[in-house]
């Protein structure tokens, strides 16, 4: 599956199941997802640590591949997908923002912003990726180093290569999880305008129950199952 048909949703889950190995045996972190997300809508998914919140994002985000079910994202169907092709899709339908940045120490705050342009070989990534990073307030700090950047600018950061590439699909795992309150809620303000200057269909993943609150629907994942009925 290649192609949505007019008013399919953008992410559809039914009955994904992720089972793995562990020294105790296997472990069924998924157990039965029954989800489905339309384009431009905002998820916040709350849940206990270990709930297996964090898993169904990357399931999500064909980074797990789930044991059983349909995953059916922005067209696709991931289970149909080889490891490149995962990979041309996260590059072209997918941004995602960590606790922790991700963002590569060697490389500018421009350089890690360019980068998926590059890798889809994009022609003016660096032009792109300096108005992305003007779009975060961090127009002065281009040639910045991660090292040299707070944890509010290093996730501002994360926020413009995430969203450089237009991508239809922002996952958000648990974003402010490394930052203080007050940054914390300065970049969750910036989180939510870029969505809707953009229109991207947002999932975050979040323990602040406040925050998954302003979020048009809220899910709650227990023993890897989501709860229904569950709104903000």
């Amino acid at each position: 599956m290649t192609s949505s048909s007019p008013g399919a949703p953008l992410i559809h889950l039914a009955g994904v199941t992720l089972k793995l190995a562990s020294l105790a045996g296997e472990v069924n972190v998924l157990r039965g997802i029954d989800l489905s997300v339309a384009e431009g809508e905002t998820i916040g998914v709350v849940g206990p640590s270990g709930s297996g919140k964090s898993t169904l994002l990357m399931v999500i985000g064909g980074l797990e591949r789930a044991s059983s079910g349909t995953v059916q994202v922005a067209g696709h169907d991931l289970s149909a997908l080889d490891e490149d092709a995962l990979a041309r899709f996260r590059r072209k339908a997918v941004g995602i923002v960590f606790q922790s940045f991700h963002l590569i120490p060697t490389m500018t705050a421009l350089e890690n912003v360019a980068v998926p342009l590059e890798l889809a070989g994009a022609t003016d990534a660096f032009a792109r990726a300096e108005t992305e990073l003007a779009q975060v307030g961090l127009g002065h700090r281009l040639e910045h180093y991660p090292g040299q950047l707070s944890g509010g600018e290093q996730q501002r950061v994360a926020l413009a290569r995430a969203f450089v590439a237009r991508p239809r699909l922002l996952l958000a795992d648990e974003p402010t999880g490394n930052l203080d309150g007050a940054t914390g809620r300065a970049v969750m303000e910036l989180l939510f305008d870029l969505h809707r200057r953009h229109g991207t269909t947002l999932v975050l993943v979040t323990h602040d129950q406040a925050l998954a609150s302003r979020c048009r629907r809220v899910v709650q994942v227990a023993d890897g199952r989501v709860a229904e009925g569950v709104w903000a």
